[in-house]
């Protein structure tokens, strides 16, 4: 996604935001959860990213679907 967010510059270095897809790991200690494919808004300067609360509560699902499962490794795109 190519669109530029609506909320500003990045607070770190002063950059624009955009909207785009970021991959979001967890290292449980037992395994490794990867999810591709998370909205997120990236800075095009620096490259931190930030994701909303509606996305983060989705990945506390799938984060706590896949300990359960207790898979060493769990791949999942959103």
């Amino acid at each position: 996604m190519n669109k530029k967010s609506h909320d500003g510059k990045c607070p770190l270095c002063g950059g624009g935001k955009q909207l785009g897809t970021t991959t979001y790991t967890v290292d449980t200690g037992t395994g490794l959860i990867v999810v591709r494919n998370v909205k997120a808004e990236i800075c095009t300067q620096c490259g931190e990213e930030w994701i909303d609360n509606a996305t983060a509560r989705e990945l506390e699902k799938i984060v706590d679907e896949a300990r359960e499962k207790r898979h060493q490794v769990e791949v999942v795109a959103m």
